[in-house]
């Protein structure tokens, strides 16, 4: 089945350590529509800490979606190009997102 591109879109997340596992994760950045909290699985090299230091933001092509009823995550196809952000890149997008916010 070919993958939906309509359902995608831009989203910036972050790697922020788990405190109850010490592991690092990544959550969407706050200022967007979903929450900081809600889970993404993305490619498992953006949460290695030898390649991306905890903090690091990245903005990917995600779609929100859930596994058979189970609860939502966002999706992130590893196989997309995945673009490293400053923290004025990060700003300069969360601020072009609140903008064309309705």
């Amino acid at each position: 089945m070919a993958r939906d591109t309509w359902a995608y879109r831009e989203v910036a997340v972050e790697s922020v350590i788990d405190p109850r596992t010490g592991a690092l994760v990544i959550r969407p950045m706050a200022g967007q529509a979903f929450a900081p909290t809600l889970p993404v699985h993305c490619s498992r090299a953006l949460s290695d800490p030898a390649q991306y230091p905890a903090g690091t933001r990245f903005l990917l092509s995600a779609k929100l979606t859930d596994r058979l009823g189970g609860p939502q995550f966002l999706y992130a196809y590893h196989g997309d190009p995945v673009t490293v952000l400053s923290k004025a890149a990060a700003s300069k997008f969360l601020a072009a997102f609140r903008r064309g916010r309705i």
